[in-house]
């Protein structure tokens, strides 16, 4: 069959057309029904199974996540344990109020029995913090350089928190008879203890907190 014969093809009589002829448009015919299947229907669906499967991978990763979270569960709840347990041992070398007094007492003695006198102990101000208040102590006292090295070891070795701060040092004399460690010396110094606060105290300082935050906001 050549060119013209095919170009005199009448569509209206498809079933006398020759075999090979009607079989090309069938092909033809189902390639473009296959073809517009494809377009109008599988393509979506193709995107739409891309998109849950996107979904279906994060998931996973959440799952995968929340599953090493529960396998760590017993791990951190012990280590949320030892730290409470931790931090309740040093919230107990913290004194509550009514133990700053004997503690105020405790640092004079350890100078009193140190050998030094006493020229300033003044309890400054409170210095509240976010769960505890600081407590500064100015100090001045005389003695020996043995005297003040036995009084600063044994306020560091107070069984409550007590720190030494701006420590400064003079002679009292230059009498180039005495020694280093016989020259009287004058003790300069700011000792600082700590309390924890109780639950009022605390929630006052939440509120002092927030209160200044709006301020600033203003």
């Amino acid at each position: 069959m050549n060119m013209n014969e095919l170009q005199n093809l009448d569509p209206a009589t498809i079933g006398s057309w020759p075999g090979v002829v009607r079989a090309l448009l069938f092909l033809a015919i189902a390639a473009a029904v296959l073809g517009a299947g494809y377009y109008f229907i599988v393509q979506h669906q193709l995107i739409e199974l891309d998109r849950v499967r996107q979904v279906e991978v994060t998931h996973k990763a959440a799952f995968e996540a929340k599953q090493r979270k529960a396998a760590n569960l017993e791990p951190l709840k012990q280590q949320l344990a030892e730290m409470k347990q931790s931090f309740g041992a040093m919230l107990r070398l913290l004194p509550n109020r009514t133990e700053i007094e004997g503690l105020l007492v405790d640092i004079s003695q350890s100078g009193l029995a140190a050998g030094l006198e006493f020229e300033l102990f003044k309890p400054l101000a409170e210095q509240p913090a976010e769960f505890y208040a600081v407590q500064p102590i100015s100090i001045r006292v005389t003695g020996t350089y043995h005297e003040v090295g036995e009084f600063i070891s044994a306020v560091a070795a107070l069984p409550r928190i007590v720190t030494q701060h701006d420590l400064r040092f003079a002679p009292l004399n230059n009498d180039a008879n005495n020694s280093k460690r016989t020259t009287p010396l004058r003790l300069n110094m700011v000792a600082k203890t700590y309390r924890y606060l109780d639950e009022e105290e605390i929630e006052a300082e939440a509120s002092k907190g927030k209160k200044k935050r709006k301020g600033r906001r203003r």
